[in-house]
């Protein structure tokens, strides 16, 4: 992604960090990551976060969704070389609305679409909502995308281990760990 898109894409993550009441430190909004997934298509798909710890036992982040902005569908899968189970993952929503999107019965009619051009990458469709305040636990391997609502969103996680680069994507085209170009 180029730098002017990454950065600008950095300061709009921390108005909506204001917007949610939540306080980081310089060295915290410093490791601010924007993450395009690849695709160069930030606005509709992406993800900005800021991790504050992930040891060998737990992990903590707060994520920002802008408007209608989606985290593609993935899962979180055993890695037995590493000893890993899988990252259990607890959402709560602290600003706006997310809508989650985990494998079980298919909602009729869901309140989001996947981003055009990708819709073959997006599977399941059981659909939860979260507004401020409510959160939702899924477990190792559940496949699994969310979307902001018109207003965008601030997620808080809390979870087991975060190994980011065994995260394994739908979508053959993602690449998780951003690359950012002048």
């Amino acid at each position: 992604m180029k730098k002017e898109i990454y950065e600008e894409a950095r300061r709009k993550a921390l108005s909506f960090y204001q917007k949610a009441h939540i306080v980081l430190t310089p060295k915290e909004e410093a490791g601010l990551e924007v993450a395009d997934f690849g695709l160069n298509e930030l606005e509709s798909t992406g993800l900005e976060l800021v991790v504050y710890v992930n040891t060998d036992r737990c992990c903590a982040k707060e994520m920002v969704l802008f408007p209608r902005q989606t985290c593609p569908e993935h899962r979180h899968a055993p890695v037995p070389e590493i000893q890993y189970e899988g990252k259990e993952e607890t959402f709560r929503c602290r600003y706006g609305t997310v809508y989650l999107y985990v494998e079980g019965e298919p909602v009729q009619n869901p309140a989001c679409r996947p981003p055009e051009g990708s819709e073959a990458y997006y599977t399941v469709w059981h659909e939860i909502v979260l507004k401020e305040g409510e959160q939702y636990t899924m477990y190792p391997n559940t496949r699994h995308w969310f979307q902001a609502g018109d207003e965008g969103a601030v997620i808080s996680e809390f979870s087991t281990k975060s190994y980011d680069e065994y995260d394994i994507f739908t979508d053959p085209r993602i690449k998780r760990l951003p690359s950012v170009e002048d």
